[in-house]
């Protein structure tokens, strides 16, 4: 593990505005071997500096750590099946094309549902956003391709809040804290609260709201579903992601005890599985491991992963017992190019996957 060059990168990135912010955490299931930050919360020369207790807005890393999180205790308890069918949970999923789409399809991205639209501007709460995805013309037939949807996390979250009778909030909250064990008390959590709020990282003047955002979800979608919605607005430090991801490491090992454990292990690796679909690099919510991957190349063909839109990522790699938690702000003070932080994330795995030297 090179922790020097890894540093160097992230500190180029600082000096070169990809971000103005980054927490790093690197370790596996026993604990972190290298925690690190950088920068300043913003570009201001007299902002507050990133620290570990920085909260940063995690955006798509919700898809991983809460969404499917909750969904493997649903199954577990055997309140959901991952091949229900959609309609068992959304009656409004009606239409051409639809027949036969199951939660599966959802989490694999290959229900046939666009990758985005901009419903905050036109609807207003769960029933509207639902009632607007479920007549959505589809943009392919079921499990032909996979297209990264957000629409379908969304109906995802509404769907797991009527199997689990509660907020996805709150059944997150249930699933996740027994564990974390000790790091529960660590803030991975939707709507940070006022004593939260100013230790997070801005993400950024938004116009439509006209304000700058600190600890408020960054997506427009997750804003306009209060905050709390399947495929955004979850907030963490690194090293409560860092919490999450031994937590992954320990089930997958099936070594811990378990009230450590986030479901059964059983039921946590069909969601760490490859899709069938042709093409995709899809598992269950989970990306997996790709020459292109965002976590560079020498993390194994086991590993799974996810990348958010403000500049977050989480890797981890079962073969090699490790993980890799990277959280920026890159989108302050305004979304910037995909290419400085795709590349500042390759090197950096590759510079903390280093082998030691004998």
């Amino acid at each position: 593990m090179n922790v020097e060059r890894a540093g160097r990168v992230l500190a180029s990135a600082v000096a070169g505005r990809v971000f103005p912010a980054a927490a790093i955490e690197a370790g596996g299931a026993g604990g972190p071997v290298w925690s690190h930050a950088v920068g300043r919360l913003t570009y201001a020369d007299d902002a507050p500096p990133a620290t570990a207790e920085t909260v940063f807005d995690l955006a798509s890393l919700t898809k991983v750590i809460a969404t499917a999180t909750v969904a493997m205790n649903l199954v577990d308890l055997s309140r959901l099946d991952l091949d229900d069918p959609i309609r068992r949970w959304l009656p409004e999923w009606s239409g051409a094309g639809r027949d036969g789409a199951t939660v599966r399809d959802l989490f694999e991205h290959c229900s046939g549902l666009p990758a985005w639209r901009a419903l905050y501007q036109t609807c207003e709460g769960r029933s509207e956003f639902v009632a607007e995805i479920c007549r959505l013309e589809l943009a392919y037939p079921r499990r032909a391709e996979s297209v990264y949807s957000d629409l379908g996390f969304i109906l995802l979250g509404v769907a797991l809040e009527r199997a689990g009778g509660g907020s996805l909030d709150e059944l997150f909250a249930a699933a996740i804290r027994p564990s974390l064990g000790e790091a529960a008390a660590l803030p991975l959590l939707y709507r940070p609260t006022r004593r939260v709020r100013h230790r997070c990282a801005p993400t950024g003047l938004d116009q439509w709201r006209g304000r700058l955002l600190q600890g408020e979800v960054h997506d427009q979608n997750a804003w306009a579903l209060g905050g709390v919605a399947g495929h955004a607005g979850l907030f963490g430090t690194a090293a409560a992601v860092g919490a999450f991801a031994r937590a992954v490491l320990r089930t997958l090992a099936a070594n811990a005890p378990d009230a450590l454990q986030l479901a059964s292990p059983s039921i946590v690796r069909r969601f760490v599985t490859p899709s069938d679909v042709a093409g995709s690099s899809r598992a269950l919510a989970w990306d997996t491991m790709r020459p292109t991957s965002s976590c560079g190349t020498r993390m194994s063909s086991e590993a799974i992963g996810h990348t958010g839109f403000t500049g977050t990522s989480l890797w981890i790699d079962p073969a090699s017992d490790s993980y890799v938690v990277l959280l920026t702000n890159r989108v302050h003070p305004a979304p910037a190019a995909d290419r400085p932080i795709q590349d500042v994330r390759r090197a950096v795995h590759d510079a903390l996957m280093e082998p030691t030297p004998a």
